[in-house]
């Protein structure tokens, strides 16, 4: 103790304030806050002035804040991981042409992805409900005991405790908005990859191209040279078609890639249209209830780009033909669409283009399979 007053004792400090344990009579102990000041020495023993704070409700509020701020510092850095390993998938989905390992990754790391995000998801409610409380208790607190010390003072303004009680909430509804926006992404690549679905099954043709767009969202957005890729959707009224889905959702991710690859580096507009119907093959009509065979559910994927010269067009469903550089594309792509809509779905896939016109992808699938 001499030595903890010694800076009073020599004058070096008119004041000390420092933290000690105190001793009820019960034999239980509390935490206070020592105030010390010397007032005078008469004659050779000094007279101090103490002042003795219980700062036991202060020290539980300040630790639980401190808990809570790891604690959303945590699930945030958790977020950021997961939105990084998602990037990294988006980009592999992308550039990864074969449809079995495609399935098998999409839906694994959609499903690893998916556990730790539903994790933060389910306790962000309680990381909200305890943040607004703690708050409510300091401001309590602060109303109650409004006389605040020097270091109080202090802390509070080397924190800025307004703008801290201000932009918490603000911070929890932004990790909220981040969650669901990786929980919808998370559910498009598992409608896209289908991987635990290798049976024929009906299904909602617009969901995989939904999907699909959704996949594709970052090439899409406007890049610091060029705008925005606008999509428009057309949907007319389809049945739930009898498919591989997640074969088909390849098929649209192949085309509608290439599409976008063709418009990329193009000055406005930049545009792509998709297009839904139904055909009867016997009548040419849009009627699937008076078809005499199975309808056909067509889809249509436009861009406005430069168009594919004839001696071009006629190849491009051809294995490994591509004209693409090296290193942006295998060449397998379309070949592999086609095999699935005409092979495996006893459909029909056409290409019309004019250079200067753009392009149309024509995909026709019936919507059972015999």
């Amino acid at each position: 103790f001499r030595r903890a007053i010694a800076p009073l004792l020599s004058g070096e400090e008119e004041k000390l304030v420092f933290q000690s344990i105190h001793q009820r009579k019960d034999g239980s102990t509390y935490p206070v806050e020592v105030h010390l000041q010397l007032l005078r020495e008469k004659g050779n023993l000094p007279v101090f002035l103490a002042v003795i704070l219980d700062i036991t409700e202060r020290l539980k509020v300040e630790a639980t804040l401190r808990a809570k701020e790891a604690q959303i510092k945590q699930k945030a850095e958790e977020l950021e991981k997961s939105l990084h390993q998602l990037q990294r998938t988006q980009m592999q989905l992308v550039q990864n042409e074969k449809m079995s390992s495609l399935g098998q990754l999409v839906a694994g790391v959609a499903h690893e992805i998916n556990n730790p995000v539903n994790f933060i998801y389910g306790n962000l409610p309680h990381i909200e409900r305890y943040s607004q409380e703690l708050l409510e208790l300091l401001h309590l607190y602060q109303q109650n005991y409004p006389e605040e010390t020097n270091e109080i003072k202090q802390k509070i303004q080397n924190c800025d405790l307004e703008f801290l009680c201000e932009d918490l909430p603000k911070i929890v509804d932004s990790i909220k908005l981040g969650t669901n926006r990786i929980r919808e992404i998370v559910l498009s690549l598992r409608n896209f990859s289908r991987h635990d679905e290798s049976a024929l099954k009906a299904v909602d043709i617009h969901t995989g191209i939904d999907s699909t767009l959704m996949i594709l969202q970052n090439r899409l957005r406007p890049k610091p040279d060029y705008p925005e890729i606008e999509v428009t959707k057309h949907y007319g009224k389809l049945p739930f078609i009898e498919c591989y889905p997640g074969q088909i959702n390849q098929v649209f991710m192949n085309i509608i890639a290439n599409a976008i690859d063709a418009i990329e580096t193009q000055n406005a507009p930049r545009h792509i249209s998709i297009y839904t119907s139904i055909r009867c093959p016997e009548t040419g009509e849009d009627i699937a209830e008076t078809c005499p065979g199975i309808p056909l559910a067509v889809i249509r994927i436009c861009d406005n780009g430069p168009g594919i010269p004839e001696k071009i067009r006629r190849r491009i469903f051809e294995p490994f033909f591509t004209t693409k550089p090296i290193g942006k594309g295998t060449g397998l792509g379309l070949s592999i669409s086609y095999s699935i809509v005409v092979d495996k779905h006893q459909g029909n896939m056409n290409c019309i283009s004019t250079p200067g016109q753009g392009t149309e992808f024509i995909i026709e699938i019936p919507i059972r399979q015999s």
